[in-house]
């Protein structure tokens, strides 16, 4: 409405909204961070440059977005699955961003990080941490596992004829630990859409490309990256402009009619040779 409206010039920058809804199955959201463009939420800066109700929050997913982030279908017992789903954490909201390439990530908390990487390589907390289980130990001697579902990530307004490719990808980390960065790469190309009889409509269509960072690399490259989802965004500098048109009624019918007389002249000339064929036909055998 009117209050998005103005979000949307911020400092005499353009800026459109990005929406965010993603579910980790395995992460509780006291161990779960989310950044933009190296602002993280742990930290504060994130609420700084994003306030409500234009930000980010983090849930215990319902039992819906925790059945598609794990794949069960709904003949599992409801029971096991309420219980369950109190490990995982869904992260969801819209903030505005400038109309500038940058980088959105939700991963394992630095906090959550260290302390599990602590334990399973000493057997204890060594970050200082306090005598709670929990929080010493949150992922119970193991490293966490970062699989999660993306139900949907859109930038601006979608483009109506096209699909979202960031909606319903599922992150799936099989290398036995569970932790890997699911890096994705978004190509976004402004698109003006005009439909017949509706205005103009400032859209994009996005172009994506996605691979899983193993830890091996991460560590190779002394990434201080961690495990988690990171999608790195950029904005074509060529626009598009996408019509729909509908031929003027007139046009219509005067093609219409052209067919129609078309369709007349070729059945009389058709009829006019067998009608001339039979008569002489009929000479011949007279």
């Amino acid at each position: 409405g009117g209050a998005a409206a103005r979000k949307l010039v911020l400092n005499g920058q353009y800026h459109i909204p990005l929406k965010l809804h993603v579910t980790f199955p395995h992460l509780q959201c006291n161990s779960l961070d989310y950044a933009h463009d190296g602002n993280d939420s742990s930290s504060g800066k994130f609420e700084h440059y994003h306030s409500k109700p234009y930000t980010f929050t983090k849930r215990m997913p319902t039992l819906e977005e925790y059945k598609t982030a794990v794949g069960k279908n709904t003949n599992n017992r409801g029971s096991e699955l309420q219980k369950q789903r109190r490990e995982g954490c869904t992260v969801s909201g819209t903030i505005h961003i400038p109309r500038v390439g940058g980088t959105l990530s939700v991963s394992v908390s630095p906090d959550a990080w260290r302390r599990a990487t602590s334990v399973l390589a000493f057997g204890m907390d060594l970050t200082g941490g306090s005598g709670n289980t929990e929080q010493v130990d949150p992922f119970h001697g193991r490293l966490p596992n970062v699989t999660h579902y993306v139900h949907d990530v859109t930038f601006g307004a979608p483009f109506p004829p096209g699909t979202n490719p960031l909606q319903g990808a599922h992150h799936v980390m099989d290398n036995g630990s569970g932790v890997a960065l699911a890096n994705v790469a978004v190509k976004l190309v402004p698109t003006t859409y005009k439909r017949t009889f509706h205005s103009e409509r400032e859209t994009y269509q996005a172009s994506v490309s996605r691979h899983i960072v193993e830890p091996a690399t991460l560590a190779a490259q002394r990434s201080m990256l961690l495990p988690g989802l990171m999608i790195t965004y950029d904005f074509t500098p060529l626009a598009v402009r996408h019509v729909e048109k509908r031929e003027n009624v007139f046009v219509f019918l005067s093609s219409l009619v052209g067919i129609v007389g078309g369709v007349f002249v070729t059945v009389g000339l058709v009829s006019g040779c067998l009608v001339n064929s039979a008569q002489a036909v009929a000479k011949k055998m007279d």
